[in-house]
């Protein structure tokens, strides 16, 4: 089931977080470059929540995903070549879309986006944008498969915090 986020929810959805953080660092192998303790956190998915923009996936009485879905487009997506133009109020961003790796495998990641795509359309939007890190391997394969094209790649200085070079996809809903 998706569903809007609770505030009792944060908590866990900080987890998968620090889920995500935690297998990196065991396997070595980094898809998110997401910075421990800076984002994503626990503040950063409240702040999502207090928006009314934070979803979350949960079987089996267990919360495993979760999403920040909203139309904010952060300043760099002013230099990718869109190829489909689109006012910024007919735009919906997925931002932070994350599985934790205890559900990867079973299809969620594509769930979650059908999610999205539906709740874009209920909303009036006509395009979903999105961005990730050049090496976050699963979501650069994720996109394409699912009809998403990639507009254009360009650095970004993610939060204030760190320079990295991301991938935007694109699709008409």
């Amino acid at each position: 089931m998706i569903r809007a986020a609770t505030e009792a929810d944060l908590p866990k959805v900080a987890q998968i977080y620090e889920e995500i953080l935690d297998l990196e660092e065991q396997t070595g192998v980094t898809t998110t470059n997401w910075q421990r303790g800076k984002y994503p956190t626990q503040d950063s998915a409240r702040e999502a929540f207090a928006a009314g923009t934070l979803y979350v996936m949960e079987e089996e009485g267990d919360l495993f995903g979760c999403v920040n879905l909203n139309g904010v487009q952060l300043p760099e997506y002013d230099a990718i070549p869109w190829s489909f133009a689109a006012d910024r109020d007919q735009v919906m961003v997925i931002h932070t879309l994350c599985i934790s790796p205890r559900w990867a495998g079973r299809g969620k990641a594509r769930e979650f986006v059908d999610f999205c795509e539906a709740e874009a359309r209920r909303q009036g939007k006509r395009v979903m944008r999105l961005d990730t890190w050049i090496k976050n391997t699963p979501a650069n394969h994720l996109y394409p498969k699912l009809g998403y094209r990639l507009a254009g790649k360009t650095m970004f200085h993610f939060m204030g915090f760190v320079w990295e070079e991301l991938n935007c996809y694109e699709r008409v809903l």
